[in-house]
């Protein structure tokens, strides 16, 4: 179906939402007009993703959508995938009855537990239900896949037991254990970083981004490509943080801001054949909500110059209604087909990457 002629119950009311919203301030750092995402002739098949919190949840929904090019995933702070699709909601997939029972399971059993854990195998079944329906990639995609988890000792909104069910979720889908990695380290709610800015250690706030003395951007693309090159002696990154346009890759009410960052290394404007990265943020952690904190002090970038990564920071939208905070969907509010390759957010971020990958 035409999405252009028919739009979902919940994308009719984001955008009334987003008419109805004044508009935000947008605080990054760089104020020049939005351009073009650039096509760069990017190794398709040699992306990878990360994210914190619900930005940890959309990289667990992208990398097993997209199992046949993804070749790995940090998830921060995040559980397995399809943990927030309640059984009644599978049962009555009316919107928006079906998404509030989705949100309460996303609170009390993907964040915290207090309705159980997640079920890795149950889980695992439905990826492979989806699978078998064309919704998604073969699951055999996901064997070699290297995943990095995390959870911060201090981490008050998600639950270890959560994370541990992502672990097993690998496990169950057919990921080597020796291919996944979890790390209980120091920290809060937040991406860990070795730099300054951010929060102190151990704090969830604003713009979680903490110093924790770890590089955990680096951790998680060693995690994934192996061994990384490193510059002689610390230097700023050399490349451009473009800011481009998001809107002829996503819908009205698909949750995007009109604009998302990219960073691309010299090499990789010069010669193709570089990886993609997409990196997350998490809610409340959008340009809008906290600036240039997450896409200039996640750490990302300075190590994307020596090993020829392309970062993707896709920004997603808070509107009044169903999306206050920012998050990315992992509980169905721009509809409940959320989980597979053709899922507003999903298709989108996708396109993102396509184009990347597009011959310059």
């Amino acid at each position: 179906m035409d999405r252009k002629k028919s739009e979902s119950a919940p994308r009719v009311l984001a955008r009334l939402a987003l008419l109805a919203l004044a508009a935000a301030p947008v605080l990054a750092t760089e104020s020049r007009a939005a351009e073009a995402l650039p096509k760069l002739g990017a190794d398709l098949a040699a992306t990878s993703v990360s994210g914190l919190s619900s930005g940890a949840y959309m990289a667990g929904q992208i990398q097993v959508a997209h199992a046949k090019d993804i070749v790995g995933a940090g998830i921060v702070a995040g559980g397995p995938y399809a943990c927030a699709e309640s059984s009644a909601s599978r049962i009555f997939p009316f919107w928006p009855t079906a998404v509030a029972q989705n949100g309460t399971q996303a609170l009390y059993q993907c964040m915290q537990t207090s309705l159980g854990t997640p079920d890795p195998v149950a889980l695992a079944a439905r990826a492979k239900e989806l699978a078998d329906d064309g919704a998604i990639d073969p699951i055999a995609g996901l064997a070699g896949d290297n995943v990095y988890l995390y959870s911060g000792k201090k981490d008050d909104t998600v639950a270890l037991a959560v994370v541990k069910a992502a672990q097993r979720f690998y496990k169950e889908v057919g990921v080597d254990e020796s291919n996944t990695t979890l790390i209980e380290g120091d920290g809060g709610h937040a991406l860990i970083t070795a730099q300054g800015g951010g929060v102190a250690c151990g704090i969830s706030d604003t713009p979680y981004v903490s110093n924790c003395g770890y590089d955990q951007a680096k951790a998680i693309l060693a995690w994934i490509y192996g061994p990384l090159a490193e510059a002689a002696s610390p230097s700023p990154p050399a490349g451009r943080f473009i800011l481009f346009d998001q809107q002829p890759f996503s819908e009205p009410g698909d949750g995007f801001a009109d604009e998302g960052v990219v960073y691309v290394p010299q090499s990789c404007s010069e010669q193709p054949g570089c990886r993609v990265h997409i990196a997350l943020h998490g809610c409340e952690q959008s340009r809008e909500a906290v600036g240039d904190s997450f896409v200039k002090g996640a750490g990302y970038a300075e190590i994307a110059d020596q090993n020829r990564l392309v970062i993707l920071f896709p920004q997603a939208k808070a509107s009044a209604t169903i999306n206050p905070k920012g998050c990315w969907d992992w509980w169905g509010y721009t509809g409940l087909d959320y989980l597979g390759k053709d899922a507003p957010q999903i298709k989108a971020i996708w396109a993102m990457v396509e184009q990347l990958a597009a011959t310059p």
